[in-house]
């Protein structure tokens, strides 16, 4: 059986890209020979579209990619089935979207976005995204850790939190800022670690998380991380910290929390989205309520998301595109975490347990193929006989 899978590739460090990584990975143990491409305009992709037949062709992106990952393959006669996430929203090609025999969303929080925005969602299966569980997994090295944490800042008496992303701000760093503030001012022993990728926009955040560390006079205890890290080094940072805390404004999936969870570390996140699907609340993490939805009601639209020009969207009925954690929420479960290691341990070996068990790659990988094989019809027997195609003269 032969899948042309299209996704930012060669890989790169955004969770896009690894989705579709450990994605081929476990698509491969499986038997499936798998054409790995990028989805934007090339040879390489001409090539593969007309001459590679494969049975099915996936794709990794969200709405606003249908023409490089929907349109164009069908326009050579193939069956494709999005793995998409929503941006928040879905603002075009609803019909394409109908007409499709099956597509997968990162989280049935994601399936219900589309459903909002007017898609029919029959064929639409949740399915989240597969980790590397031995990649991530506890390291059982703490004189590693320990010199890691002393090269971060970090002292040898403080319990350290951890929260990375493309920035913080939207993994809900200033809301766990505003808790921590309160949580000083009966227990100090802590510290605060916010990774961020190197970005303009990341940049722009931290000035302000900045500024309003020093509003909440907690900036000594904060320490700013903005680098590039490979996969093995993230894993060595979850490693070393002792509370992965990611309260996301909006999170289609969470995959960094999974990954926390797989590292055996206790997750503090928000009760909506993606990590509402993932995290157990009270066995693998906490989760806080939701404080504050935030509603628009319009938006911009762009030539590049299939619009004629760029124009506002004015919508009848407001909808939301972020959400903020409740702070005492976070407060109080912070606090708990802070306070009983054993329990801290309880949670992590709850996680990694969890994460091994639902959210392995190979797991991942098996699921979506039997449920493409049954939707698609597929016989793999005669797929096998299928004449080889020319790019592997």
């Amino acid at each position: 059986m032969r899948c042309l899978l299209l996704y930012p590739y060669p890989v790169e460090s955004d969770g896009v890209s690894l989705q579709g990584h450990y994605l081929a990975r476990g698509l491969r143990n499986l038997g499936v020979e798998v054409i790995e491409c990028h989805y934007k305009e090339s040879i390489q992709k001409d090539f593969y579209l007309k001459y590679s037949k494969p049975d099915f062709v996936i794709g990794i992106g969200f709405w606003g990619n249908v023409p490089e990952i929907l349109l164009e393959p069908q326009r050579h006669g193939l069956t494709v089935v999005p793995w998409f996430n929503a941006d928040g929203w879905v603002a075009n090609y609803r019909e394409e979207f109908e007409k499709l025999k099956l597509m997968f969303t990162t989280s049935a929080w994601v399936r219900s976005i589309y459903e909002r925005d007017g898609v029919d969602v029959s064929k639409i299966i949740p399915m989240h995204i597969g980790i590397d569980t031995n990649l991530f997994k506890p390291n059982n090295n703490p004189e590693a850790n320990l010199k890691l944490r002393r090269l971060l800042g970090v002292k040898d008496h403080e319990t350290m939190i951890f929260t990375m992303g493309g920035d913080v701000t939207s993994k809900g760093a200033q809301e766990m800022m505003k808790a921590l503030a309160e949580i000083n001012k009966e227990f100090q022993d802590w510290v605060y670690v916010c990774k961020s990728w190197p970005s303009d926009c990341a940049e722009k955040w931290h000035e302000f998380e900045e500024a309003l560390a020093e509003e909440l006079d907690i900036r000594d205890k904060i320490i700013f991380l903005d680098d590039t890290f490979s996969p093995e080094f993230c894993a060595d940072m979850l490693n070393a910290c002792d509370i992965y805390a990611a309260p996301s404004r909006i999170e289609g999936f969470g995959m960094i929390q999974v990954e926390a969870m797989a590292c055996g570390k206790p997750v503090i996140s928000i009760n909506v989205g993606g990590p509402a699907e993932t995290i157990v609340h009270g066995k693998t993490g906490l989760l806080a309520g939701v404080a504050e939805e935030i509603k628009l009601t319009e938006e911009w639209v762009y030539p590049h998301m299939g619009f004629n020009e760029q124009s506002k969207m004015k919508f009848t009925v407001p909808k939301t595109f972020g959400y903020r954690a409740n702070v005492e929420d976070l407060t109080r479960y912070t606090l708990m975490l802070l306070k009983d290691k054993n329990l801290r341990e309880e949670m992590g070996k709850a996680g990694r347990e969890h994460a091994v068990a639902n959210f392995d790659y190979n797991v991942i990988a098996k699921k979506m193929l039997d449920i493409i094989k049954e939707e698609l019809d597929l016989n793999e027997e005669e797929s096998d006989e299928q004449e080889t195609p020319e790019l592997k003269e």
